[in-house]
């Protein structure tokens, strides 16, 4: 393949990661705490019963909970203790086999003690994250372990004799079970639900069984194998009908993935696709992608937009990042359907959302400058209303940038997400009035760069170092700061080789790490890095 300018012939790896997302229907997501332990809690019938559980008690943290750092725990442990319970419970024993029930109830015991240190008499309030469906599952899961510890007056289980008569867990400030119980009296009666909450369908208990109101697509009920595996119900011995059928083939092919856990959303093939397309065709345009991963965005697009996977609905984010993708292997689409996100200062990732997205916006702004700068300059209605909601849009994220240079996002833990998102876009798009938050978020990333040449907000890890790299490549300051940080972080990725581990920081009921995304990020920074400093390229 010819070369342009500084930029190397192509390598395997980007061809490979394209090839590998092309046939991927499901995507490359990381095994889920929450997720598992709600197949252990629900479906002990399905295949890896005894590898979930392995997972759970394996996985506990030394201080008893799942999950995290910090107040990330609260979820996964919830899920997980709740799980756990029910194995101990079950009758006749539907739990792992003996060598495994000494480890069963002691992860039990310690799960109860850290969820008693955070929501029992006394616990000290934390602010908790904005993670997806949380105020549904935690006063679902609350009220559940609770029933566990109530039942223990009348039901003794070996191991657990403290927890009698222990008292009861609260649910956090904040936290009312109200939205939950509305939803279940909704569902009762039969009436519609809103299609994001079929993503978190288990909250509804009973409820849930065979919901009438949500569609099974590919097998999956809003891409959740939890919410698949509640609205399933018990396992039925008799014919199953179509629907049922292939919602237990999407389980056994889910779990088959990490050989017994699950991962939490899946599918996620449309988010997958775009991300991964639009981070490699920037960084490598020599590169041909296959054209099956344009076909495929294409097609998902209609007149709300493209959802993250097949069975969710529609939103503004997976939309925005279709059409860049489309956009940069030259088959671009109008944002048309956009607008109908459009509010009075910045634009909803969908509707009802409790808090707006960064990173969303930031996605919005690059669809709409990609399709501004497509314009031939003549002044017309259709490029007035864009450079009205360019202007918007930037004004907005400048105003949600927070003191120490940085910005943070709803979707992801770490601040170096939302902030290469925002700097990408305000530079590209951004007017003049934009230079200072600009510099104020290279700024930050100059100052938290670790030891180590890598960045991040808990640990140094690749994923938030790519993007750290990014920011500062893509930003207009070209000085001896930047070129030594982003050399030293360039050395850090190339340290960690090819079979690196990826840190769970993206939000969905609990913590997940999209790999595939993560790997073409890197990829990407040490691409663009290598475009600027091809001296410095090891």
């Amino acid at each position: 393949m010819s070369t342009t300018g500084t930029i190397p012939t192509v390598d395997a790896a980007p061809r490979a990661l394209l090839a590998e997302t092309a046939l991927d229907s499901m995507g490359q997501v990381t095994a889920s705490v929450y997720e598992t332990a709600r197949l252990v809690a629900s479906a002990p019938w399905l295949a890896g019963h005894r590898q979930r559980v392995e997972f759970l008690v394996r996985g506990q943290n030394p201080d008893g909970t799942w999950g995290g750092p910090g107040a990330y725990v609260l979820v996964p442990t919830l899920s997980a203790v709740e799980a756990l319970l029910t194995v101990m419970g079950a009758d006749p024993p539907g739990g792992p086999p003996a060598r495994l029930d000494g480890g069963v109830v002691n992860a039990t015991r310690r799960g109860l003690d850290a969820l008693f240190a955070r929501l029992g008499p006394g616990a000290e309030e934390s602010a908790l994250p904005d993670t997806i469906g949380a105020e549904f599952l935690i006063p679902w899961l609350v009220g559940e372990v609770n029933r566990h510890l109530d039942a223990l007056a009348e039901r003794p289980l070996t191991g657990l004799d403290a927890w009698r008569g222990s008292g009861r867990l609260g649910t956090p400030d904040g936290w009312s079970p109200a939205p939950l119980d509305l939803l279940r009296h909704l569902a009762e009666r039969g009436e519609a639900l809103p299609a994001k909450v079929w993503h978190s369908l288990e909250a509804l208990g009973p409820a849930a069984v065979l919901a009438p109101q949500v569609r099974v697509v590919g097998g999956a009920v809003g891409c959740s194998p939890a919410a698949t595996a509640a609205w399933l119900g018990p396992k039925d011995d008799g014919e199953p009908a179509s629907d049922r059928r292939s919602a237990v083939l999407y389980l056994r092919a889910v779990q088959d993935r990490h050989g017994g856990p699950v991962p939490g959303v899946t599918p996620i093939d449309v988010f997958e696709r775009a991300w991964v397309l639009a981070a490699l065709a920037e960084a490598f345009p020599s590169l041909t992608p296959p054209p099956e991963l344009g076909d495929s965005l294409e097609a998902v697009l209609g007149d709300l937009g493209a959802p993250a996977g097949a069975g969710l609905p529609p939103d503004s984010d997976d939309t925005a990042g279709v059409l860049h993708a489309l956009r940069l292997i030259d088959r671009p689409r109008s944002p048309e359907c956009l607008w109908t996100y459009e509010s009075d200062t910045y634009f909803r990732c969908f509707a009802g959302e409790r808090t707006p997205s960064t990173s969303t916006n930031a996605h919005i702004l690059t669809a709409f400058g990609d399709q501004a700068g497509d314009g031939d300059g003549a002044a017309s209605p259709g490029q007035a209303r864009l450079r009205q909601a360019i202007t918007k849009i930037s004004r907005w994220l400048c105003g949600e940038q927070r003191p120490d240079g940085s910005w943070i996002d709803k979707w992801h833990a770490s601040p170096y997400y939302a902030t290469v998102c925002c700097v990408s876009a305000l530079a590209r798009h951004g007017d003049a009035e934009c230079a200072p938050a600009l510099r104020a978020a290279v700024g930050w990333v100059l100052d938290t760069q670790r030891p180590d040449g890598s960045w991040g907000l808990w640990s140094g890890t690749c994923e938030e170092t790519a993007y750290a790299m990014q920011t500062l490549l893509r930003s207009s300051r070209h000085d001896d700061a930047v070129s030594r940080a982003v050399l030293r972080g360039d050395a850090f990725l190339a340290g960690q080789g090819d079979h690196r581990e990826h840190p769970p920081l993206w939000h969905d009921k609990d913590l997940y790490a999209p790999v595939a995304v993560v790997r073409a990020e890197a990829l990407a920074a040490r691409a663009l890095a290598r475009t600027r400093f091809p001296g410095g390229w090891r």
